[in-house]
């Protein structure tokens, strides 16, 4: 318990002593975020409750938290935010499609001889805690990268305000290819870095390549990894797109006036 209090709060000092205020803003709203998070996972525990609607609550609250908490209300908050939610929303479909033909929802095969003593009908619906969970682990990427290409597009559009819809448009799609690669990266090696353990008791119990590949284990975060990566690819236009129409049409309306 002392080293997490130590470790948060030389986080605290170095986001305070780097970002000042917005970085003490940044700290407050990682608490918050978190908090939110355990909320909407003791709700799910609720027979009666639908963890697809408790999903889209706690990720609007959270992308409020990180967006417009930390920034403030403007533009590039807005525009990021519109482009998270419609983001989410494609990925909970799909989602929960992949979720029931890959059939990844449940325990997995290495963790039955733990639970053999519990019983495992505990009336919630598998699909649905599987694809929130993927939903939940991809929701930061997606509004990293939302408000990472709003807010330089509303930068280029201060500066060049005479720009069309679709040079914005181009210029947002140029910053997100900038940035794609090094985040989908990002959650690849932070799956392998998080489950070092696991890969290493994989190999300690001679699990052969294919064997680890069709394990539910292995292939869980594997789709996340994968539908993180979409989520992120399909952000990048859809942000570009709907801060270019906004930024332009401010533009129109000021003209107008």
């Amino acid at each position: 318990m002392n080293v997490l209090v130590w470790l948060a709060a030389i986080l605290l000092l170095l986001m305070v002593v780097v970002g000042g205020r917005q970085g003490a803003r940044s700290f407050i709203s990682l608490l918050l975020n978190f908090g939110v998070l355990l909320l909407t996972i003791i709700f799910m525990t609720d027979p009666t409750a639908n963890p697809i609607i408790l999903t889209m609550v706690g990720s609007t609250i959270i992308s409020c938290i990180s967006l417009f908490y930390i920034n403030e209300v403007n533009v590039k908050t807005k525009t990021a935010f519109l482009s998270t939610m419609i983001t989410i929303v494609i990925l909970l479909f799909f989602i929960e499609f992949v979720t029931k033909g890959a059939m990844i929802q449940g325990f997995h095969e290495e963790e039955m001889d733990e639970l053999t003593m519990f019983s495992l009908h505990i009336g919630v619906d598998f699909v649905k805690i599987a694809t929130s969970m993927v939903i939940m682990s991809t929701i930061g990427a997606i509004i990293d990268i939302a408000i990472s290409i709003t807010s330089p597009m509303s930068e280029i559009f201060h500066h060049h305000p005479s720009m069309s819809r679709k040079e914005l448009f181009t210029s947002g799609l140029s910053i997100g290819r900038d940035i794609l690669g090094s985040n989908t990266n990002t959650l690849f090696f932070a799956f392998f870095g998080g489950y070092m353990g696991l890969l290493i008791w994989f190999k300690d119990l001679n699990y052969s390549i294919g064997k680890v590949i069709n394990s539910k284990v292995f292939s869980v975060e594997m789709v996340t990894i994968l539908c993180a990566g979409i989520g992120i690819a399909l952000v990048v236009p859809i942000a570009s797109w709907i801060s270019a129409y906004f930024l332009v049409k401010t533009r129109e309306k000021i003209e107008q006036e």
